[in-house]
């Protein structure tokens, strides 16, 4: 069955779906995203995502292309669709149709594309043997809190470490690790979690609010500040979060094992913890 997928007001095969060359997103990568995770049939972390997404529209100053009611509608009407089981929703709002001009349009409509991909979330390969991290120098723009579809940094900070024999990178600015290419970065020392601090140079990560109200639940240390490679070389246990990945462990960072190169016990724990949690929150959906 090919693939539905929703643009603008419409569901099509993926081979039907269009968008005007015109669109912002696609001349300026002038939009935002979101990727959110399904875990049986059902949408998660949803209050979470939609917070965010608000977040970066207002700082943009995009509006919602609908309400917050029918975005998450039509989220569910493609997981329908697809006969999602498990996976990610990807939906991207940008600044509309216009003119190749700089200046924000003054009468543009904000356009919406949305479609799945399906993923094996919960029994991740890698959660068992844990992932290598290769470190790369960070080269974004200074407001990596807005969840941009303007991504070229990114992408050339993955090749980077993919082509090194990394499954993730970790970026790097002035000697400490921002976060993951496409995650966040923790590192566990002495049985106390550390995470980079919010700030305009990190994305505040669902993963990572979640993660650590898990952790202050469970009575675990937690502590939000930056830190180097060299710390992270050091470290007992790393590991990284985000949509589809949940939580995976870091075994390895420019070759270099951490610890013993295994996955560590407190990251497998708030891994299961997770999944409990998100199994539950679909459960009740």
């Amino acid at each position: 069955m090919e693939r539905i997928v929703y643009v603008n007001g419409e569901f099509n095969p993926q081979s039907e779906a269009k968008i005007s060359v015109f669109d912002r997103g696609f001349i300026f990568g002038d939009g935002v995203y979101e990727v959110v995770p399904v875990i049986n049939g059902k949408l998660v972390d949803k209050q979470y995502f939609l917070e965010r997404l608000n977040r970066s529209l207002a700082e943009l100053s995009i509006d919602w292309p609908c309400s917050q009611d029918q975005y998450i509608e039509v989220m569910e009407n493609l997981i329908s669709a697809n006969q999602l089981t498990e996976g990610v929703v990807y939906s991207q709002v940008t600044r509309g149709i216009a003119e190749r001009d700089f200046p924000f349009p003054k009468d543009a409509t904000p356009s919406l594309v949305a479609f799945t991909t399906v993923m094996a979330l919960l029994d991740h390969p890698a959660a068992r043997t844990g992932i290598p991290v290769i470190t790369t120098e960070d080269l974004r723009w200074k407001r990596r809190d807005i969840k941009s579809i303007n991504l070229l940094g990114q992408c050339l900070a993955k090749e980077d470490a993919v082509s090194q024999g990394g499954a993730e990178g970790w970026m790097v600015e002035d000697g400490f690790v921002t976060e993951g290419v496409s995650s966040t970065a923790y590192i566990i020392k002495s049985n106390l979690i550390i995470t980079r601090e919010l700030s305009n140079s990190i994305l505040p990560g669902i993963r990572r609010r979640t993660m650590l109200e898990i952790a202050k639940e469970n009575n675990l240390a937690f502590e939000e500040r930056a830190f180097s490679v060299d710390e992270a070389l050091s470290a007992d246990e790393a590991f990284i979060s985000s949509a589809t990945t949940l939580a995976l462990p870091v075994v390895s960072i420019d070759g270099k094992p951490i610890a013993n190169g295994v996955p560590g016990p407190i990251t497998t724990r708030l891994r299961e913890l997770y999944k409990n949690k998100l199994i539950a929150e679909a459960a009740a959906s």
